[in-house]
């Protein structure tokens, strides 16, 4: 049987691939619950790995659900008494998967309870902090000062989903890029992932372009020709971040973005993997990572 040859498909060849050292940012599997057992997300990630060879990923980010207050209770409680669940997709891919851990700021003693045990003494290397149906308070919220600061304190990675909704706000904890940069105001010497760049991009870019502390995250919305060039134009590259939104996102679209866009190929490389590595390395250096 011949070798499959992507250039005669019209898509970008492997050599080019491996070339960009691909570091996904955002990978969402089993995002709301990892199910009994942590079956649900172990099975999630073996659909997903026959796309990410293909594409010639080198590491992807998930976000475990063991801060408080994160996901159905149900769940957070069995998660909090089960950390082992969490463990297993990590000691199966110890060289595919990184972690960062979803955190509630309304509960900011469970929070850096969680920070330390996960973080400080664990093997996550961040925290993601979400938007969803349980979060009650916008990332501009004081509470959010104590935590980034903790943290800060132990090298880890920050990113903070955002959304901009056309109408106004869909539920009362949707934090946008605007309350984002009033965050990273508080505190310029930390950095932040922008994720999804507020969805509406020309909008979230504005938002947080005065704040060079402030990096975007190019997953989790449809794609439009334009937006990484905008965010270089005018961020740069080197406050710009992939994401791939997988298995919910289409790698092809999260690619193209990026890809896809009119820059140069030192600034495709900057993006698709150079700029979070380079957020990584205190911590995975602290922790003795590659």
């Amino acid at each position: 049987m011949p070798t499959f040859r992507p250039e005669l498909a019209g898509l970008t060849p492997r050599k080019v691939l491996e070339n960009y050292r691909i570091w996904d940012s955002y990978f969402t599997p089993s995002h709301s619950s990892p199910g009994p057992n942590g079956d649900r997300l172990i099975a999630d990630i073996e659909r997903s790995l026959p796309i990410v060879e293909q594409s010639r990923m080198e590491r992807l980010c998930l976000f475990p659900h063991v801060g408080p207050g994160t996901t159905d209770q149900r769940t957070g409680e069995w998660l909090a008494k089960n950390p082992k669940a969490v463990q297993r997709a990590f000691d199966r891919w110890p060289k595919l998967l990184l972690g960062m851990i979803q955190l509630n700021a309304a509960d900011v003693r469970g929070s850096l309870e969680a920070l330390d045990r996960w973080l400080r003494d664990g093997p996550m290397l961040g925290v993601y902090f979400p938007s969803g149906m349980k979060i009650e308070q916008v990332c501009s919220h004081r509470n959010f000062d104590r935590l980034v600061e903790r943290i800060a304190e132990l090298k880890g990675v920050i990113m903070q989903h955002t959304w901009f909704t056309t109408g106004g706000k869909s539920r009362p904890g949707q934090s946008t890029p605007s309350e984002l940069a009033e965050l990273a105001g508080r505190h310029p010497s930390i950095q932040f992932i922008c994720a999804h760049a507020g969805g509406e991009w020309e909008k979230g870019i504005r938002a947080v372009r005065p704040h060079r502390n402030i990096l975007v995250e190019t997953s989790g919305f449809d794609a439009t020709a334009g937006f990484v060039d905008m965010a270089v134009r005018e961020l740069g590259a080197e406050r710009v971040v992939f994401g791939s939104h997988l298995p919910s996102r289409s790698l092809g679209t999260e690619l193209g973005k990026v890809i896809a866009a009119g820059i140069s190929e030192s600034d495709k490389k900057l993006i698709l993997g150079t700029n979070y590595r380079a957020l990584l390395r205190p911590v995975m250096e602290a922790k003795g990572m590659e």
